[in-house]
């Protein structure tokens, strides 16, 4: 089934084919229907299944067909943890949603209040929120939930870890009982469960869950290289594939700060994201990765779930993660929708606990990239990095002093 074939408002059906969406996703597939029939939908989807798009084509098609009446308030809420998914998500919407009269505002902390409290006093009917925001321009009396038609919970298993858990109940008392609610969560144990069944009556479940987590579309393996040899790796993956767009993942900011600089000794163009960067600044650097001004992003955790970059052709886990759950919210960061993508890991020795986690968390075994001793030592000696330079040039002079013995 194709979406021209859905019975979508003409206004998104052809915005739809002005974005090439041809063919829906598993779980856009899954949940449209239930969606555009008014049902509850509690969905359990892996990243980089194209959920975003699941809950947003029906919600702007539902208020779009029906009118919004004397109510002037807030029609369709989408609560996200982060406030780089709120503009993602509300980025996206916008997209969609251009060929019709819908207002739609991304509301977050960490940019002034200014531009947002006069979006909201023109009207606005779609919100993409964080809880914080939300609740502090609800206390001032801009914004307005009593008569919500449609709720949406995304990234609901990281909202609990992030602690939100009282702000989506607060939510919960100041929205109508009589709403559509859609539930989307990448995992699903006793704690996400107990929030599903407080937020969703009745709801249609769909789970998108293969055995192994990691989306089929990706292609994963991991090379067992030394902690202080990392750098020099990197150095050769970005030289060898120039024209690619690459994610590398690092476990602090400090890490990825030392990472750039270790890639600018090389003359190699990379910026650092992590949560020690001001808010605007994270905007703009995420901004220039979209667009391929940049096209190397180190970063911290902070950008492995919902960040949505296009053509993302590598994710490389310079650091592998402390929680394994997040392996497979870094690998999803390419291979996205329909399309294919590679991740590779970078293990030393004291990971190797790390990557034995990872393993039981997704039930199968990393694929294994051997490189030989000969391929390594050659790595390390094409690096132009000064620091391992000199100590090349003390293990040639000790080689050639041999030879003359």
């Amino acid at each position: 089934m194709k979406f021209k074939d859905y019975n979508l408002a003409k206004p998104i059906k052809e915005q739809l084919e002005v974005l090439g969406f041809k063919r829906p996703t598993d779980i856009q597939f899954r949940a449209l229907k239930h969606i555009l029939d008014g049902e509850d939908v509690m969905a359990v989807a892996q990243t980089g299944t194209g959920k975003t798009a699941a809950f947003v084509i029906p919600m702007l098609h539902h208020l779009l067909i029906k009118k919004r009446g004397a109510y002037d308030g807030i029609r369709g809420l989408v609560l996200v943890p982060t406030r780089e998914l709120a503009k993602q998500i509300s980025t996206v919407a916008s997209e969609i949603g251009t060929k019709t009269n819908l207002k739609i505002l991304g509301l977050y902390g960490g940019v002034e209040q200014e531009s947002q409290i006069k979006s909201l006093k023109k009207g606005v009917d779609v919100l993409v929120a964080t809880p914080g925001r939300m609740f502090d321009l609800i206390s001032q009396g801009f914004v307005d939930i009593s008569k919500l038609e449609i709720f949406v919970l995304d990234e609901a298993d990281l909202m609990l870890d992030l602690g939100f858990n009282k702000d989506i109940k607060d939510v919960l008392k100041k929205i109508p009982k009589k709403r559509q609610t859609l539930f989307f969560t990448a995992t699903i144990d006793k704690k996400i469960k107990s929030l599903a069944y407080d937020t969703v009556k009745n709801a249609i479940r769909i789970q998108i869950s293969p055995k192994n987590p990691v989306s089929k579309n990706v292609a994963h393996a991991v090379a067992f290289i030394e902690m202080d040899d990392k750098r020099f790796f990197l150095e050769n993956v970005l030289k060898e594939y120039p024209d690619q767009k690459f994610i590398v993942f690092v476990r602090t900011k400090v890490r990825a700060e030392r990472v750039v600089s270790a890639m600018e000794r090389v003359e190699l163009k990379t910026e650092a994201l992590h949560g020690g960067i001001d808010q605007k600044e994270r905007f703009a650097i995420l901004d220039r990765f979209r667009s391929g001004e940049n096209t190397v992003l180190i970063t911290t955790d902070v950008a492995c779930r919902g960040i949505d970059i296009p053509d993302m052709d590598y994710v490389i886990n310079y650091d592998l993660p402390d929680n394994p759950e997040n392996y497979v919210h870094r690998c999803g960061r390419t291979g996205r929708g329909n399309k294919t993508g590679q991740a590779l890991s970078f293990c030393s020795e004291n990971e190797i606990s790390l990557l034995e986690a990872i393993e039981e968390y997704t039930g199968e075994e990393v694929e294994r990239y051997h490189i030989n001793s000969d391929e390594y030592r050659e790595i390390l000696d094409d690096t132009e990095s000064g620091d391992y330079n000199w100590q090349k040039l003390l293990r040639d002079n000790q080689n050639d002093e041999w030879e003359d013995k």
